[in-house]
């Protein structure tokens, strides 16, 4: 119990410094290179209603909307794609079938009588005891 508590909480900090890390380069490197191309980092002003004295921003929820994908695809390429690229070729390194199905006992179990009732049901012979 202690060791799980102890990976979350290091996985928690990880994370946290890793957040940092991701917003960094949106901000600093992703947001200026959109800002080079349309000429504003942010679309705060794009699309504002007036209505009644109240302003509803439709732009604040587009720039949430850029930010998430940029960040999306920021963690996919920078770590997911990387992370199964050195899993799979550990894997063949080991030997390891990636496509090969390993069945539990209930699993093996389980196939074992829906074979052999489909076999009974082959023979139809009536059934047997």
């Amino acid at each position: 119990m202690k060791g799980n508590v102890v990976d979350l909480a290091v996985a928690v900090v990880i994370g946290t410094a890793f957040a940092q890390v991701v917003n960094a380069l949106v901000d600093a490197v992703l947001m200026p290179l959109i800002s080079a191309l349309v000429g504003s980092p942010s679309f705060d002003q794009f699309l504002v209603l007036d209505i009644n004295g109240n302003a509803i921003k439709f732009g604040v929820l587009l720039t949430a909307i850029v930010n998430f994908l940029l960040i999306a695809a920021a963690v996919y390429f920078a770590i997911v794609l990387p992370m199964n690229k050195l899993i799979e070729r550990r894997n063949r390194r080991l030997g390891i079938d990636p496509d090969a199905e390993e069945l539990t006992a209930d699993q093996s179990l389980l196939t074992e009588i829906r074979d052999l009732l489909a076999e009974g049901r082959r023979d139809s012979s009536g059934p047997r005891l």
